[in-house]
């Protein structure tokens, strides 16, 4: 079982529009929500490639009931610690009349957590812990949780043996590397923010280097796909032609099959081609954080993969 940790999950709901009017009333053609997060997308692809899979996390208020009962209805299994304050929503405008599909998007900080929540929280994750083959721990941290989180979360699961996948940003991302995490998946933006400098692809790799004590660093590059430094050498992946699509959840899909990769003990590269392959895969797909098996076993034949020296 992989467990997956969504400390700030979300209710996504996405308005799509014939021609945004910044000044005046819009109405939608279509309202899709759906859970969401960088966790719950995690999960859900998970749960879509058949793993067993259990979410952990923090909900409250209306929103964060209809988050549970969104997962309820897809069957993916979910343990939720109950908060005061109410769950997060994120709105996405999809603008018909800007080429391209135009997307402007708002996102709420999520609730304030107090120290007793987090307590309760980690009795179930230490709980969980005893039944998992790894740990996924993605996303934001919510208001009132320190930048270290992360790490301690990781520090209690590589002590009970259970190898950890990271992907968030900032100082938590540094911590949670230096805790030991098995992988860290930043983007290209979140490692060029650490080292504090612009990055390109010749530069990458050494920046990655910061990011110490991770077993090893993946970095998403859009659609350009993924290069990894771990300890058995640097790899490149190369997805098929950029697709046409929503490419929101797409490093979610990679984080997933990383994570899935790990349990199975595939040697790198296929890790990575699977990974660009499911990213690829969630990006054509209409619906953020969802994916259509023709397009992941399509682009599976055509990823790339190759050492770099």
């Amino acid at each position: 079982m992989i467990v997956v940790v969504c400390l700030n999950p979300a209710l996504d709901v996405t308005h799509h529009v014939d021609a945004v009017d910044w000044g005046g009333v819009n109405r939608p053609r279509a309202v899709q929500a759906r859970p969401g997060g960088k966790g719950l997308n995690v999960a859900r692809t998970l749960h879509a490639l058949g793993v067993d899979v259990l979410v952990l996390g923090l909900a409250g208020g209306i929103t964060g009931a209809g988050v549970e009962a969104a997962l309820r209805e897809r069957c993916v299994p979910a343990a939720f610690t109950a908060v005061a304050g109410e769950t997060r929503r994120t709105f996405s405008v999809v603008d018909g009349s800007v080429a391209g599909r135009g997307v402007t998007a708002f996102y709420e900080a999520g609730p304030e957590v107090g120290e007793e929540e987090l307590t309760r929280f980690r009795r179930g994750y230490e709980q969980a812990l005893e039944g998992a083959t790894a740990v996924v721990l993605s996303g934001s941290l919510p208001p009132g949780l320190e930048a270290g989180t992360y790490a301690t979360l990781i520090e209690t699961a590589t002590a009970a043996g259970v190898p950890a996948v990271l992907d968030t940003h900032g100082e938590a991302l540094r911590r949670g590397a230096a805790a030991g995490a098995a992988i860290v998946k930043p983007n290209l933006a979140e490692l060029a923010a650490l080292a504090g400098r612009p990055l390109d692809l010749a530069t990458a790799t050494a920046a990655a280097g910061q990011l110490r004590g991770a077993q090893a660093v993946v970095i998403t590059l859009g659609p350009d796909g993924l290069l990894a430094a771990t300890e058995d050498g640097c790899w490149r992946a190369r997805p098929p032609a950029a697709v046409p699509g929503n490419a929101t959840g797409a490093g979610d899909a990679v984080a997933a099959a990383l994570a899935h990769g790990l349990v199975l003990g595939r040697p790198w590269d296929e890790r990575l081609r699977h990974a660009a392959a499911l990213g690829a895969a969630t990006a054509a797909a209409p619906v953020a954080g969802e994916f259509r098996r023709r397009d992941y076993l399509g682009a599976l034949s055509a990823v790339t993969v190759e050492e770099v020296r």
